[in-house]
């Protein structure tokens, strides 16, 4: 009785462990896949599932987004520049058998993979396309990854370029560049505000030219302007054109009013008197006289 009672505790044990080792439970976010001596059954979804002991194996794949970090390279730019570069990417398994029978570790095969396609990539751009086109070599990365990828059944979905790292001297000559690009701009502005000036100059003399009273009224103007100040002494210059003008038509009127009432010349012929119809002159003694 003892011994049959032994027998049966063995058996129950042994059917739990047989129970523990045939059930597995796949998660929502994972896919299971089979295999029945060695070769691949199918595909298993999240749940409770049962396999054999000892002839089944199922390999449980996560289809969630992995964030792999790569770090960071020495790079070499298109112009002869060293950099430091590391960047991150984010892929998923979308085929969990590709996954497992195309390649033996995908998440080492991806870290590699991304690293030499990161110094690929940087280094067929200059320094400034680096540092400015980001988002180009983002996307190159990311589709020479997916070529590779694809194979493996892993899709990359994002790849971003972290950091990157500039020599010293490199970053003091940017910092020179950036200064002279901004004086450059500086002057650029300068001389075309200038160029309107003048030209708005040029506009408004012209307009003053043809409305002459347009001038006084802008002078008027200026000096309601300064009254503003609430300023005890005022220097306000006169129009130096109008007063050369005025001057020089003066001038004229008194040429012309000086040449109408001059004396005749000590040359001018004089004409000849008639004696035959002069008349008498009265002498002295009131007697009329002839001469």
């Amino acid at each position: 009785m003892a011994a049959l009672i032994v027998v049966l505790v063995v058996l129950a044990v042994v059917v739990l462990i047989g129970l523990a080792m045939a059930i597995r439970i796949v998660r929502q976010y994972e896919n299971g896949v089979l295999f029945r001596f060695g070769r691949l059954v199918g595909t298993r979804a999240p749940g409770l599932r049962f396999i054999i002991p000892f002839v089944d194996v199922l390999h449980r794949i996560s289809l969630r987004i992995v964030t792999m970090p790569i770090q960071s390279q020495g790079i070499i730019t298109q112009d002869n520049v060293s950099v430091d570069v590391s960047a991150v990417a984010y892929f998923r398994v979308v085929d969990a058998v590709k996954s497992v029978i195309a390649i033996e570790n995908v998440n080492s095969a991806i870290d590699q993979i991304a690293q030499t396609t990161l110094r690929k990539v940087v280094g067929q751009h200059t320094l400034d396309e680096t540092l400015s086109e980001t988002d180009r070599i983002n996307l190159d990365i990311r589709q020479i990854l997916d070529v590779t990828t694809t194979e493996w059944g892993v899709e990359v979905t994002l790849v971003e370029l972290k950091d990157i790292q500039l020599p010293e001297s490199m970053k003091r000559a940017m910092a020179r560049q950036a200064e002279a690009e901004r004086e450059k701009r500086s002057k650029i502005i300068n001389a075309e505000g200038e160029s309107l000036a003048a030209a708005a100059l040029g506009d408004a003399s012209d307009t003053m030219m043809a409305h002459p009273l347009a001038l006084q009224l802008r002078n008027l103007q200026s000096l309601v302007e300064i009254g503003v100040d609430k300023n005890t002494t005022v220097v306000f210059p006169a129009p130096l054109m109008s007063t050369i003008g005025e001057l020089g038509s003066f001038l004229a009127r008194e040429a012309n009013a000086a040449a109408t009432t001059a004396p005749p010349s000590p040359l001018t012929p004089v004409p000849a008197l008639d004696l035959t119809d002069s008349a008498p002159v009265p002498a002295h003694n009131g007697a009329p006289e002839t001469r």
